[in-house]
């Protein structure tokens, strides 16, 4: 079913049941996001063999190596109108508008999570013996992920990367209370937490926050943007309504958006503009524990950058805090502290960051990272 596949799984069916119709144009909207290096470069090998075959394609993309290796035309937009177009070998070499040359120079991101940052010894949170399963009706089905030990510390940033199906969002999401069905420990400041969301506590609930990969799932369409950003202090700490809305505007400010913008339905603000509302919407919880699933994956370099950045001064301001995010992009991997590499279920591999990605042990990792850069433009 397909709650039963992740984000990276279910963009690949979609692709699929495009590809089934035999049509002459393929309109393919951000068909890597969410996707590990091994997919990506068999997504980008289906698509050139559709032009082979002279199909055409519209890639609409934030995810520039993608765009290298398959346009023959490049059109550049922002705030609805195009800046720039033309071949894409002479918009790489020598960009004409600001917005592009400024899309072309953020692609290196922001400096380590190691920067100005302290790291405590004592976990935060710690995982021992963690064995989850998907739910098929009303019976526990296969076991999908297995942790037999993954501690996460304060002022830490840790990298989950694998393949789109690993396991990676259930591991967060049993961190976060939303998959029961699991055995195991996860123990916040040596204090078990409840399988279930339902369970826990306030206090819980505020010190372990989601932020997902579908930003407008998760936000109520009929509500401004701000009101439910700020719902959340007033909801998990107890703040008044009017000292809430203006911590809210500060956090969403910082993030780049202006207060006009949030005081919108979430209809009106693009998929990387609900991104960072919702990133905004858990900071204001003020957890011990922020877990980010792939937030980055549909942003343009620009606002990637900015976000990371973010990220990272909240991390370095906010000694108490763990950090998790959850990635296929290497790039991104590499700024953090550690890195947990999952296979099938499996973590087959964890360390400092700059170890695992620049000499990795494991046959799968090693796969992954020499996958880093999609197949070149054939």
């Amino acid at each position: 079913y397909p709650h039963q596949l992740s984000g990276g799984q279910q963009q690949r069916v979609v692709l699929a049941q495009a590809l089934l119709l035999g049509s002459r144009v393929v309109v393919a909207d951000e068909p890597t996001t969410g996707q590990d290096g091994l997919t990506k470069r068999r997504v980008v090998g289906q698509l050139a063999a559709l032009t082979a075959r002279g199909i055409a394609v519209v890639l609409l993309s934030h995810d520039l190596d993608v765009v290298r290796a398959l346009a023959d035309e490049v059109v550049v937009m922002r705030e609805g109108r195009v800046v720039e177009s033309g071949p894409a070998e002479r918009l790489w070499e020598a960009p004409r508008h600001p917005w592009t040359r400024e899309l072309l120079a953020s692609e290196g991101g922001p400096t380590s999570f190691d920067v100005g940052v302290t790291r405590s010894r004592r976990p935060v949170v710690r995982v021992r013996g963690l064995v989850a399963r998907h739910r098929a009706g009303s019976r526990s089905g296969p076991v999908v992920l297995r942790v037999p030990a993954l501690d996460l510390h304060a002022g830490e940033c840790l990298a989950v990367v694998g393949r789109s199906g690993s396991g990676k969002t259930t591991l967060a999401r049993c961190l976060a209370g939303l998959h029961r069905d699991h055995d195991g420990d996860v123990l916040l400041d040596d204090t078990g937490l409840p399988r279930s969301l339902r369970q826990r506590t306030r206090a819980q609930l505020a010190s372990v926050q989601y932020v997902f990969q579908d930003a407008h799932a998760a936000f109520d369409e009929h509500r401004p943007v701000v009101r439910q950003v700020a719902r959340t202090a007033v909801r998990l700490r107890g703040a008044d309504a009017e000292a809430a809305r203006r911590e809210a505007l500060s956090v969403l400010a910082r993030l780049g958006l202006p207060e006009d913008l949030v005081r919108r339905r979430p209809g009106g603000l693009s998929g990387g503009e609900l991104q960072r509302a919702a990133l905004a919407r858990a900071l204001l919880a003020r957890p011990r524990v922020l877990l980010c699933d792939e937030i980055t994956s549909g942003l343009d370099t620009v606002t990637r950058r900015d976000i990371l950045g973010t990220l990272t001064e909240v991390v370095a301001e906010r000694g108490d805090l763990a950090l998790v995010l959850i990635t296929h992009d290497l790039a991104t991997a590499a700024l953090a502290h550690r890195v947990a590499v999952l296979d099938a279920g499996e973590v087959v591999e964890q360390g400092p960051a700059r170890k695992v990605l620049d000499d990795p042990r494991h046959p799968f990792t090693r796969s992954l990272v020499g996958t880093a850069e999609p197949a070149a433009n054939t």
